[in-house]
């Protein structure tokens, strides 16, 4: 058995929600084997401390931080172990990034059914907190795609878990946020692609209502359906935006499949315009991540897409998914106080009152959301689901060390108005949530199950994250 101490030694590090809002020093593993994982949690145990599992850190807030206690940092463990080209399926390690899988299976046709919108996230954290993409509302979350696992629980056994065999296991451990135990390995089925592009529509809407009635009378034909909202709008205007719909292309449609296939046809572009290099493009955003930088931007781009009329183009799988990987660090624009991605759940017929209140308090509060991500998704079986049959707005919010107090008064403030509609929370981007906002999703059934769960596989409670004790930990 390899020794904890040669393959992984703990280094006591800061680490930092993907946002930069909010940060924690831990004792740090870095594994590249189960027994790796099975030492460092032989380890933390011994040193009393409880363990936190942890993939690229693209969580937003504290869902991968273990104050002054353990961290499990899996990227080490990044191999794929097998391909099969014939039928899209792949068995990866929980380090592997959705970035390395799909260069790994484009050229054979394949792509992964369900991406977020970086692919610099790892397979195992997507998994734990289940992520969805921009096609939710047809295909469910990432955890609909996966044939099975293995996972490493807390008593250091490893257990395979598949929908069939194991139900119960298999659907509160994918989004499960890593607290049964840590995926060592996870099976996938991938999707069959024609061809590397994507044939886009964007359509500019005029306020939140347009932008759901768009969503409705396309959402049966369409692929893909992203909305992007200028969160500077108000009065009738509030959530007007744009509405990305996006197919794949079908056999036959693309006449160069091979080439458009290959991974550099996909990769992002490093320069702007192929001068300046997208490593410094945050420095050059800095100057306009603010109230009337925002408006500005925000103004030009809604208004030049309703000049253009209904613009249709097509890009490559990885420039429509990935939007936020367009410029590196982009985070960094905000500056040193980072800023909150508040990401809210609403079924269909409260949606519009709710996003409309939402951003009217924000404008209230002189808090102008910096960019708003709007989609459309479905209710799934999992047993921490944040699937509702409805809608989700995603806005941004900028942190500084003087607004922080008034940005997180905001935040519950949302919140009231998410429980009262019936909504749901998507822990992957919380910062703010509090337990008494939760009072009525941890007395549902499915969530009282995994906590019964935890209890019985983590009875000594080893496995914690800061979320987990400000959320769901029994006090």
């Amino acid at each position: 058995m390899t020794d904890a101490n040669q393959d992984t030694p703990a280094r006591l590090e800061r680490l930092w929600g993907w946002s930069m809002a909010t940060s924690a020093p831990s004792w740090v593993y870095r594994p590249t084997s189960v027994d790796g994982i099975r030492n460092a949690l032989e380890q933390a145990r011994a040193d009393g401390r409880s363990v936190a599992f942890r993939g690229a850190g693209q969580s937003y807030g504290d869902a991968a931080l273990n104050r002054d206690n353990a961290c499990i940092d899996v990227t080490g463990m990044c191999r794929i172990l097998a391909w099969d080209a014939a039928t899209g399926v792949v068995r990866v390690e929980p380090g592997v990034t959705i970035g390395e899988l799909w260069k790994h299976t484009i050229a054979d046709g394949w792509w992964p059914a369900v991406v977020p919108g970086t692919m610099h996230a790892t397979l195992g954290g997507a998994a734990a907190m289940n992520v969805h993409g921009k096609n939710n509302w047809k295909v469910g979350p990432i955890g609909e795609h996966i044939l099975a696992f293995d996972l490493l629980l807390p008593s250091r056994e490893l257990c395979r878990c598949s929908p069939s065999e194991t139900p119960e296991l298999f659907h509160a451990a994918i989004g499960g946020l890593g607290m049964l135990g840590c995926f060592t390995s996870l099976t996938l089925q991938l999707k069959r692609v024609h061809s590397g592009l994507v044939a886009v529509e964007a359509v500019a809407v005029r306020d939140v209502e347009e932008m759901i009635a768009t969503f409705e009378a396309r959402h049966a034909d369409a692929d893909y359906l992203v909305g992007w909202v200028d969160g500077a709008a108000r009065g009738n205007a509030i959530g007007r935006g744009i509405v990305h719909h996006a197919n794949d292309l079908a056999p036959g449609e693309d006449p160069h499949p091979a080439e458009t296939l290959r991974v550099t046809s996909q990769n992002l572009p490093e320069t702007l315009v192929g001068i300046v290099p997208k490593s410094i493009m945050w420095r050059l955003l800095r100057p306009f991540m603010n109230p009337p930088g925002v408006r500005a931007v925000n103004l030009a781009r809604y208004h030049l897409s309703r000049l253009r009329g209904r613009h249709r183009f097509q890009q490559s799988h990885a420039a429509f998914a990935f939007l936020f990987d367009y410029i590196p660090n982009w985070k960094l624009a905000c500056g040193p106080g980072g800023f909150i991605q508040y990401q809210s759940f609403i079924p269909t017929p409260h949606a519009a009152r709710v996003f409309r209140a939402q951003l009217a308090l924000a404008h209230e509060a002189g808090l102008i959301p910096y960019i708003g991500v709007f989609k459309r998704h479905r209710a799934d079986a999992f047993l921490l689901s944040h699937g509702v049959d409805g809608y989700s707005l995603a806005i941004e919010l900028k942190v500084t060390a003087r607004n922080r107090p008034a940005v997180w008064a905001l935040a519950a403030r949302f919140d009231e108005l998410v429980v009262t509609a019936g909504g749901r929370f998507y822990f992957a981007k919380d910062n703010t949530l509090t337990r008494a906002s939760l009072a009525g999703f941890l007395r549902e059934p499915r969530v009282r199950r995994f906590l019964a769960l935890k209890r019985e596989l983590d009875p000594e409670g080893r496995l914690q994250t800061d979320l987990y004790r400000r959320l769901l930990a029994r006090t």
